[in-house]
């Protein structure tokens, strides 16, 4: 598998505020979080979803199926971070900071 030299690797970050004030708001919103598990992302916090591909140009099909298939309310917002800078953020539980390496849940097929 082809790697990104320059990134060494990178996060996409999927972060939605949908509404779900009705029945078929839920659907929608269910629908759309459902779509970034299918498609390999992981839920990082509510609302925040990330996937770790190892080259930029793999992230390209996902954000594509993604701006096919946004539920017609709400705001989604689509970012890209290197590997360095993911691994690189603070992280806290409670009022204690969170020193545990984080490794990409990565599942490849030869």
């Amino acid at each position: 598998m082809k790697t990104d030299e320059d990134s060494g690797g990178m996060w996409c970050l999927v972060m939605f505020d949908l509404p779900v004030a009705t029945k078929l708001q839920r659907k929608y919103a269910t629908d759309f979080r459902n779509l970034l598990l299918d498609m390999g992302y992981c839920m990082v916090q509510f609302s925040v979803y990330a996937r770790y591909t190892p080259t930029q140009a793999g992230n390209r099909a996902t954000v594509r199926a993604i701006k096919e298939n946004l539920p017609p309310k709400g705001m989604v917002r689509v970012l890209h971070i290197s590997d360095h800078q993911w691994s690189s953020a603070l992280r806290f539980s409670g009022l204690q900071q969170d020193e545990s390496k984080e490794t990409p849940e990565v599942f490849t097929l030869f």
